[in-house]
């Protein structure tokens, strides 16, 4: 066992993302619930992970972005099944700095800064033509010479991990796990019966 399981998530992901048949390793399920603790869970992708935690952007209008604010705990768990892994994380949520959200945004496309500005997340739409037709208004006021800045209701949400599970898919249903608990600046390791 590793000491720090952020170290070992990263070679986990490596090998993800090197597995043939993964289409987006970076893809994980992200658990939310309410102040009431009525749940939900959508996938997300994961845009950056460190010591601090693991990173993911969106509308801050969103229904899991206003989950978020209102109970802060999260969830977060990715599966790739060719390899027989999944990491289970559980944490607080908090949001990124201004700078970080601003770093992402202006590394994306072009057309997907504009579609942060054309998307309304999770509101009622008439039809894709109007969706459509905001997005062509908005390429006619920006360009590549001269993008959008981002929008003030897009961010970026960090959570903080204080359980990090890893298991390994093993023969007869006799799975491996181990799991990482943080103590404090540092991390518990208990190996778990499947």
């Amino acid at each position: 066992m590793m000491n720090n399981p952020i170290e070992r998530f990263s070679e986990w992901f490596e090998a993800a993302k090197n597995q043939p048949g993964i289409i987006n390793p970076n893809a994980m399920t992200l658990a939310t619930a309410t102040r009431a603790g009525l749940p939900s869970a959508r996938v997300v992708l994961l845009k950056g992970f460190d010591e601090r935690g693991f990173t993911f952007f969106t509308n801050m209008k969103s229904p899991k972005s206003l989950e978020l604010k209102e109970n802060p705990q999260a969830a977060l768990c990715f599966y790739w099944a060719t390899l027989g892994r999944q990491i289970r994380i559980q944490g607080k949520a908090e949001q990124v700095s201004d700078k970080e959200a601003d770093e992402y945004y202006n590394s994306r496309p072009f057309i997907s800064r504009i579609g942060a500005w054309a998307s309304e997340q999770s509101q009622p739409l008439a039809s894709r033509e109007v969706l459509m037709d905001k997005v062509a208004e908005l390429e006619k006021k920006y360009s590549e010479a001269n993008p959008p800045p981002r929008p003030k209701h897009w961010s970026g949400w960090r959570v903080k991990p204080d359980l990090i599970e890893f298991w390994q898919e093993g023969e007869y249903r006799l799975h491996d796990r181990e799991v990482y608990t943080r103590d404090g600046n540092s991390w518990k390791i208990q190996r778990i019966y499947p």
